[in-house]
């Protein structure tokens, strides 16, 4: 398949390499500011961000920008009615809209808070668990994240998914905070707390806890190449499932929908 890559950062050079390993062309690299991308454009220039993509004969698409940016690249990319797969996260508040687009003028996107499959199956893990738990009054939980020093968001987009998955196996939970407490927790609250150092890939965990003991899940990631490597097996499966009729275009997708 031929790949243009909206987004050349660390990500991108990393998606770029497992692409090729796994026999795909990468035909456009688009970037504000990489020096070595084949294509550098104005930030806030989406139009150009567009143009690149579309005179590249890319087939797909994968943005893996920056949360300030990616909501303006969508906007450009998706009349351009190319299967998308997005990994930048940050941007919830918009996927109303950015599905609304979709139908609007016939484009696919496919966004994941982690594309790693390890993480996908730790979601369905979570929930299960707080379906269990929800049972027993005299335990709590909460959410607990932490991610290398350069990442731009907080809380994580998987640490957002793994919240509502806890909120949809415990319908007790029906507020995240993110903040710090300065008086006790209300019963419904569900503390999602983040964590910024070095060069942690990612780790995940979520507590269920009483008096008595304690149970951790946790999701540890040795590097962010799985992550790479998961959001090129999502395009390959966002493409064929177009071309096999078994997705629609038109639609904004997740993870969720290749399992």
């Amino acid at each position: 398949m031929k790949i243009a890559l909206v987004g050349y950062g660390k990500m991108g050079h990393m998606i770029e390499n497992a692409a090729k390993s796994m026999g795909h062309e990468i035909v456009a690299t688009v970037d504000v500011a990489a020096k070595d991308a084949t294509c550098l454009v104005a930030a806030g220039d989406y139009a150009a961000v567009a143009d690149a993509v579309k005179k590249s004969g890319a087939e797909g698409v994968i943005e893996f920008s920056h949360p300030t940016a990616v909501v303006g690249n969508l906007n450009a990319l998706v009349p351009l009615e190319l299967p998308v797969v997005v990994g930048t996260t940050g941007w919830a508040e918009n996927e109303e809209q950015i599905a609304s687009l979709c139908s609007k003028v016939g484009g696919t996107v496919m966004r994941s808070p982690n594309f790693s499959i390890g993480v996908n199956m730790f979601y369905k893990i979570v929930e299960e668990a707080a379906k269990i738990m929800a049972e027993y009054s005299e335990y709590d939980v909460a959410v607990w994240e932490a991610h290398h020093n350069q990442k731009a968001d907080s809380p994580s987009g998987t640490a957002l998914e793994v919240a509502r998955r806890v909120m949809s196996g415990n319908k007790t939970k029906t507020q995240m905070v993110f903040d710090a407490f300065h008086e006790r927790p209300k019963a419904n609250e569900l503390h999602v707390s983040s964590t910024r150092i070095g060069t942690v890939p990612g780790t995940h965990t979520v507590f269920f806890d009483s008096a008595a003991d304690t149970i951790e899940l946790t999701h540890r990631a040795r590097s962010r190449e799985g992550f790479a490597r998961g959001s090129v097996v999502a395009l390959e499966k966002l493409s064929a499932g177009l071309k096999n009729g078994t997705l629609s275009k038109g639609k904004l997708y997740g993870m969720g929908d290749l399992f």
